[in-house]
């Protein structure tokens, strides 16, 4: 059988991996290669979280292809140079590897399979990531889609997702040329141990992202349509990081909600599937406008005011003591987690982008580092709804009140107690604005601070002001 380099990036899983599932069919040995090239991904290689990650799914991607009788094979890059050396050294005559889309991955992709066949090779992309490709939907005036409804619209009515695939249980290795380098060796993994509590709520790999989707599916899937905006509840699947790192096939999922579809469950499922349906339509945004990375996709706000980050200020976010406890009780399950819940990333971002107006780029920086789920088009997406500078964004009026949000999705102060224990010296009424109550706050919970950075009033009221200015 003639050898292939089957070519891991965030696609860590051997279940329904379309360049494997290839290479086999077609009579190929597969021989597993990863190349660590951070360098290449241009402004975004990834973040610390990212690394942290990214070395335990390694780990247990070797693992699981060494239980088949195969291995992994990692190198430090480039990407190009080290494809077409391995290739030869391997006797290899194919390179098969599923796609990201990623600006900067996609053009560099490209240049890689342009110069895989110039050197007479096989070189294949697949789609491993996505339950539609962001070329495959299109508005009718074939353009791509910049609302999120009328393009889940489409792309419901057209979605055709593969049959999940399994891996077989046995692979061959291949003793051709080089080994590689350790797992260790790539320096992925934090030096002080800092991520160690992000392992006691994550399981990296193929086996963690599988048992996560079974809890999911057997418990909070369950009250998911209303459970998902309570901080204070398991209410959402936390599946992200597992989808990001391709850990699991997105139409794995989307079958196991639809295998527990009951009528009772109808709304919490099609909740779910639209979630998926939002991803989609961020790397479809990603994709067809590479520049929102960094740029507002709504031009008109090339002319708002922002604020230029003040060094103190932005140390207040990050460490979780802007003085507004819904804030920071999400930006200190972040540090801690390296994830944060999805309705607090939007108190999280409002607060940033209104009342503190800073610039959407900065929170979306420091999210990129610290997120474990930290995906380029999600959190570009995400972060332009909430600044009301993107596609089918969130109006830049509207600007959350922290306190009324706090009160409304966590309404015993559960959540807030729980990342900001200094709280529960206080009545539970006050932890939602400590600074209503100053002599309580100053004598029971003293090293908390004592005012939000920003006032909540007169915050919005500038915030309102710049924009009309900027109109």
């Amino acid at each position: 059988m003639p050898n292939a380099l089957v070519w891991f990036r965030n696609d860590l899983r051997l279940d329904d991996h379309p360049a494997l599932r290839t290479a086999l069919e077609e009579g190929y040995t597969p021989i597993c290669v990863y190349v660590h090239a951070p360098d290449e991904e241009g402004d975004w290689a990834p973040g610390a979280a990212s690394d942290a990650w990214r070395h335990r799914s390694l780990h247990a991607l070797d693992a699981d292809l060494r239980a088949r009788g195969s291995r992994l094979r990692c190198f430090v890059g480039p990407s190009r140079a080290t494809l077409l050396s391995l290739a030869a050294s391997c006797s290899a005559g194919a390179v098969f590897w599923n796609r990201r889309y990623e600006p900067a991955v996609e053009r560099r992709d490209t240049a890689i399979k342009q110069a895989l066949r110039g050197a007479g090779l096989r070189a294949d992309s697949h789609n491993g990531a996505l339950l539609a490709e962001p070329w495959e939907v299109s508005t009718q005036q074939d353009g791509p889609y910049r609302v999120f409804t009328p393009f889940w619209k489409t792309l419901r009515g057209q979605l055709a997702p593969p049959a999940t695939w399994d891996a077989p249980r046995a692979l061959p290795d291949v003793d051709d040329g080089p080994a590689g380098v350790l797992v260790d060796a790539l320096r992925l993994s934090p030096a002080l141990g800092w991520d160690a509590r992000f392992w006691e709520r994550f399981t990296p790999g193929e086996e963690g992202a599988r048992e996560a989707l079974e809890v999911f599916v057997d418990g909070a899937l369950r009250g998911y349509d209303l459970d998902r905006d309570r901080p204070d509840r398991t209410g959402t699947s936390r599946l992200s990081p597992h989808l990001h790192f391709g850990e699991i096939a997105p139409w794995r999922v989307r079958a196991a909600i639809e295998a527990a579809r009951t009528p009772a469950l109808d709304a919490d499922a099609d909740t779910y599937v639209r979630e998926l349906g939002w991803r989609e339509f961020a790397h479809h945004l990603l994709h067809h406008f590479p520049k929102t990375t960094h740029e507002n996709l709504n031009p008109r706000f090339e002319r708002f005011p922002w604020v230029r980050p003040d060094a103190a200020a932005m140390a207040a976010f990050e460490q979780g003591r802007t003085g507004v406890p819904i804030v920071d009780a999400g930006l200190r399950e972040l540090w801690h987690t390296g994830w944060m819940h999805n309705r607090v990333r939007m108190i999280v971002g409002s607060w940033l982008c209104k009342h503190m107006r800073v610039h959407w780029s900065s929170g979306a920086r420091w999210f990129w580092d610290t997120l474990v789920d930290a995906d380029l088009g999600n959190n570009t997406l995400g972060w332009q709804w909430i600044a009301g500078t993107g596609a089918d964004a969130a109006p830049y009026f509207r600007i959350f009140n922290p306190v009324t949000q706090a009160r409304r999705f966590d309404p015993e102060a559960a959540y807030i107690t729980r990342w900001i224990p200094e709280m529960e010296a206080l009545p539970v009424a006050a932890r939602f604005a400590p600074w209503e109550d100053a002599a309580t706050l100053r004598r029971r919970a003293p090293g908390y601070p004592q005012a939000p950075i920003v006032d909540l009033a007169a915050g919005r009221d500038a915030a309102l002001a710049a924009y009309q200015a900027s109109k």
